[in-house]
């Protein structure tokens, strides 16, 4: 699947980077699926993220900076600090944790009112697709209430997370109409792709001095005031990991 995947990313895209911020409640996935789209075929293993993971995933000319930010009650006030910049939003929902959708929908409609992130197509991960009484991708949609949003391209991936089903594919489908306007910095007007509603999206900045294509960096929050949070690089390091067994945290998860 690598291969055919970095082949199609390679001739839609062209030589690109492209900050992408993950997002969604805890215990959805995020870091799972980070170090897949990372990793590829390697196990992963993580534990509760109270804080945030950067990892830049390479495939052939493109590069995409993700960052993976806990999903805690007490971190996700702290998520707007992060919204600068972005041209992705990847949002992950545990299809089979039906008594929290309502909070997923919730926290998923600040985010994407909010002004920063205006521009930045949206991609859900319906993750947990192998759990027993799951909402498939159709009713993850309706649970969301993403046929009532205007002017954002937005689309539904079904996802495992642990054994990497359905990420790439979910990734590719969702940009893959959109990085033009990335590729060249214009800004272009999309109409209506499939059931989707049409797209305004610009070229911004990117954070670009914050990992390289080969790098892993990981950091915990240190600080946070009301205009800006503050961190601290734990560790950066630039081989390849055959499992991860940690992520950033400031202390026990609540």
């Amino acid at each position: 699947m690598g291969g055919s995947v970095s082949k199609m990313m390679g001739k839609i895209f062209g030589t690109k980077e492209m900050r992408i911020l993950m997002l969604g409640l805890d215990a959805a996935g995020k870091t799972t699926i980070l170090y897949k789209l990372k990793l590829s075929n390697q196990d992963v293993t993580t534990i509760p993220t109270v804080g945030f993971n950067v990892e830049s995933v390479t495939y052939k000319n493109v590069k995409f900076n993700v960052w993976d930010v806990g999903g805690q009650d007490k971190i996700r006030p702290l998520w707007r600090h992060y919204y600068s910049g972005t041209q992705g939003l990847i949002f992950v929902v545990d299809s089979s944790d039906i008594d929290r959708l309502q909070e997923a929908q919730s926290e998923l409609h600040k985010i994407i009112n909010d002004r920063e992130m205006k521009d930045a197509l949206l991609l859900v991960f319906a993750n947990k697709q192998d759990v027993p009484d799951h909402l498939s991708p159709e009713g993850i949609t309706q649970a969301l209430q993403l046929t009532k949003l205007k002017d954002r391209l937005w689309y539904v991936a079904p996802s495992v997370a642990t054994d990497g089903t359905g990420i790439f594919e979910g990734l590719t489908s969702d940009i893959r109409d959109t990085m033009p306007a990335f590729r060249t910095g214009q800004r272009v007007n999309y109409k209506p792709v499939g059931g989707r509603e049409s797209h305004t999206s610009e070229s911004v900045g990117i954070i670009r001095d914050v990992s390289t294509s080969d790098t892993t960096m990981t950091g915990r929050m240190v600080e946070a005031s009301a205009q800006e949070p503050r961190y601290e690089i734990e560790n950066e390091r630039t081989q390849k990991r055959s499992a991860i067994k940690e992520s950033n945290i400031l202390g026990p998860a609540e």
